[in-house]
C-alpha cells in the first residue's frame, strides 16, 4: 500500500457520488458526503441500477423491490443532507461500461458540475461483483466524457472537467478524509434506510434482542472500518480513497 500523502481536500461547492446499486455510496463515502454537506457543499447521488436483485427472497416482487430501494435512497440522502438522488435505472447485476450508460454518467456530470467525483474503483483485486467494476469504470470514463464537448453533443450541456476523483473501496489507498463521530452517525443512519438490505448485506435480522444485537454488531463494524482509516493519517476516524487530480 503506498503511503498517505494527503488528508481532507478543501470542501468542493459540489460533489456528485457514482455508486451501482442503492446503498454503495453510503458504504464507500457517505460519511465524507455528509461531512461536505454539513459544510454547505451540494452533494448529488448517482445510483446506477434499479437494485431489483438485491434480496434473498425469491418470491419478492420485482416492481416492488425496486420501488421500495428507491424510497430507500431518498431517505438515505436526505440522512447524509444530499439532493434528492439521480437514477440510472438499469437493471441490478447488468451493467455495463458501455456508451449508453457514460452517457448517463456524462449527463449528470455537466448537469451537476461537481468540482470532486466519487465512485468504486474498477480496479480492486478480486472484485467478483460487475457492477461495481463496471460503475467504477463508467464513473471514470463518464469524466472523460463530461470534460471534452465533442462527446455527446446532443446533451446540450457545457462541458465540466472536475478538480477530483476519488475511488472507494480502493485498491491503493493515498487519500483519507478526516470525519468526526456525527458524520459516521449520518452514514450509520443513511445505510440503516436501506432496510430491505438488513438481511442480506447488513446481516441484522431475528427480531428483539437477536435484532438489537446484530444490529449493535453491524454499527461496531462501521466504527472498526472508519477507525482503520483514520489511523493512516493519526485521526479517530476517516474515510479512506485513491485519489486522481490529473482529469
Amino acid at each position: 500500500m503506498p503511503e498517505v500523502v494527503t488528508a481532507d481536500l478543501s470542501v468542493p461547492s459540489r460533489a456528485l457520488a457514482v455508486g451501482a446499486h442503492p446503498d454503495d455510496i453510503e458504504f464507500g463515502c457517505g460519511a465524507t458526503l455528509a461531512k461536505w454537506a454539513e459544510a454547505g457543499c451540494a452533494v448529488h447521488l448517482l445510483v446506477l441500477t434499479d437494485g431489483s436483485k438485491g434480496t434473498w427472497d425469491a418470491t419478492r416482487d420485482r416492481d416492488d423491490l425496486v420501488e421500495a430501494r428507491r424510497v430507500e435512497q431518498r431517505a438515505a440522502a436526505d440522512a447524509l443532507g444530499a439532493e434528492p438522488p439521480h437514477f440510472g435505472d438499469r437493471a441490478d447485476g447488468e451493467l455495463d461500461s458501455g456508451l449508453g450508460t457514460r452517457a448517463i454518467v456524462c449527463r449528470v456530470i455537466r448537469a451537476t458540475q461537481p468540482e470532486v467525483v466519487l465512485g468504486h474503483d474498477p480496479w480492486k483485486r478480486y472484485r467478483i461483483h460487475p457492477d461495481h467494476r463496471h460503475a467504477g469504470l463508467l464513473t471514470l470514463e463518464g469524466i472523460v466524457a463530461a470534460r471534452d464537448p465533442l462527446f455527446f453533443p446532443d446533451q446540450a450541456l457545457p462541458p465540466h472537467r472536475p478538480a477530483h476523483a476519488l475511488l472507494f473501496e480502493a485498491e491503493e489507498i493515498d487519500h483519507v478524509e478526516r470525519i468526526e463521530p456525527r458524520h459516521l452517525d449520518a452514514r450509520v443512519a443513511a445505510l440503516l434506510a436501506h432496510t430491505s438490505q438488513w438481511e442480506s448485506t447488513m446481516h441484522i435480522t431475528g427480531s428483539d434482542a437477536e435484532l438489537i444485537r446484530t444490529r449493535d454488531r453491524f454499527v461496531s463494524g462501521q466504527l472498526d472500518e472508519c477507525r482503520t482509516a483514520g489511523r493512516l493519517v493519526d485521526a479517530e476516524l476517516g474515510e479512506a480513497f485513491k485519489r486522481i487530480d490529473d482529469l
